[in-house]
């Protein structure tokens, strides 16, 4: 058990020991995986994003189109994820800074969301030209 009253040592990030080759690989990619198992069971919206990109994949399925189309499709959701992974990201770095109220975090956090709203609307816009393109 540690002893409470001893002060504790942060850890350093010491860049010369970083990981090289396949261990950084399987690092990053274990990290990944972390940082989505993560979203899915904390973010509401991250959820919900998933359940259009599950959406997307199955009217995709039936929708005889061009692949190239349903690739540019599935991408403009996947672009909404990321957007949301990054908002995400600003959020939890503001609050780790500080959960007082402060004019610049509310900016931050509004401007990651303004970034989720447009990716939003790319994606609309990609999928209303291509169905009125096969109408």
């Amino acid at each position: 058990m540690q002893d409470l009253k001893k002060p504790v040592t942060p850890l350093r990030f010491d860049p010369l020991s970083k990981p090289k080759g396949w261990l950084r690989l399987t690092l990053a990619c274990k990290n990944s995986f972390k940082a989505l198992f993560w979203l899915t069971k904390n973010e509401a919206a991250f959820k919900q994003e998933l359940v259009l990109l599950f959406v997307a994949l199955l009217v995709l399925g039936y929708w005889q189109i061009p692949l190239f189309q349903s690739g540019i499709l599935i991408v403009s959701i996947l672009f909404v994820l990321f957007a949301e992974i990054v908002n995400t990201a600003i959020e939890v770095t503001i609050d780790r800074v500080g959960q007082e109220i402060h004019p610049l975090s509310g900016l931050a956090k509004d401007l990651g969301s303004a970034g989720v709203s447009l990716s939003m609307i790319m994606a609309a816009v990609l999928w209303i030209s291509v169905l009125f393109s096969h109408l």
